[in-house]
């Protein structure tokens, strides 16, 4: 995939406009019009990119999203044919309460590089770098995964902790973590947020789990393989509809467990720009002058680059 810094550049300014333009929606209540705000704009900045973009992963089907559509074609028509994954804005309900950790999120790979998931739900779990492989395992369950991982940290499960969403689904994870004693780090929303806590260590997150978007297990998977991390997910399928989704996009086998290779095949660059500040980003500052900062955080796996970038961009 050809990256350099102008092309980076413009995946940074896609992300940061997009976020800036839900920003202005921050607390207002209304999550869809703080979603609209951010599709609106990111689609405006991706096609003015120098590709042959498709979205992969999107706001859904063409009948359900009418602006970047799963298949809709992105950017300026000439360059290289390229994956996007994107969610606008993750975290619609942070943006609307006005609450940390709201996000735009963008992944960019090789055509044919990104697992095409359907907009479900994605059973999945994520460690960062230098576990070994056969550690953990999303068929080991929550108490061979803790004591697993302890082994392999020479600790003791009561040491470690777990992030996943708080929803009642993880009940049993939860129950199962607090019989061995170890510390768990809820989030309300923004699972992409909670992936990558695992892969950085000074978040002090052992482990991310649970059940989540399938969507944003892509963009997750993304940021974990640049970080070299692991990440495994399987699609959580509840009816016939998303079944037949499933179906639509080329899975066949639909109840197969993905690897991190799986996911995302190749070379992939990661961005994502902070809406409303949190612990990983900063929110969008918008400056007396004319001018708003944004925060983003850049993953490219080939080149190793891993840095957040602070920018002032003209309102």
């Amino acid at each position: 995939m050809i990256i350099n810094n102008g092309f980076v550049d413009l995946f940074v300014k896609t992300t940061s406009e997009a976020a800036y333009a839900s920003s202005l929606l921050k607390g207002k209540g209304d999550k869809i019009a703080a979603d609209q705000a951010a599709v609106d704009k990111m689609r405006l900045f991706l096609n003015n990119i120098p590709m042959k973009g498709k979205i992969v992963i999107g706001e859904g089907e063409m009948d359900e999203a009418p602006m970047l559509y799963i298949n809709e074609l992105v950017g300026t028509g000439v360059g290289e044919e390229l994956d996007i994954a994107v969610d606008p804005l993750e975290g619609t309900n942070l943006t609307a309460k006005n609450l940390p950790n709201a996000m735009s999120v963008l992944a960019v790979s090789k055509k044919d590089n990104l697992l095409h998931a359907p907009d479900t739900y994605m059973e999945k779990i994520a460690v960062g770098k230098n576990i070994k492989e056969g550690v953990i395992d999303l068929d080991f369950g929550i108490t061979k995964n803790l004591k697993n991982l302890a082994d392999f940290k020479n600790t003791t499960p009561d040491k470690l902790t777990i992030c996943l969403l708080e929803r009642e689904r993880h009940d049993h994870i939860v129950n199962d973590a607090k019989k061995l004693g170890t510390k768990i780090k809820f989030i309300s929303d923004g699972d992409v947020a909670g992936a990558i806590y695992a892969g950085i260590e000074e978040f002090n997150v052992d482990i991310y789990l649970g059940i989540g978007g399938a969507p944003e297990g892509v963009l997750a998977a993304a940021a974990i393989k640049c970080l070299g991390g692991q990440f495994q997910a399987r699609l959580v399928l509840s009816n016939d509809h998303e079944i037949e989704k499933a179906k639509k996009m080329g899975i066949k086998d639909l109840k197969k467990k993905y690897y991190i290779n799986d996911i995302v095949r190749d070379d992939v660059l990661f961005c994502a720009t902070g809406v409303t500040g949190g612990d990983l980003l900063q929110g969008i500052n918008i400056l007396d002058n004319g001018f708003y900062q944004s925060e983003t955080y850049v993953l490219h796996h080939a080149s190793k680059l891993n840095k957040k970038i602070i920018n002032k961009f003209k309102i």
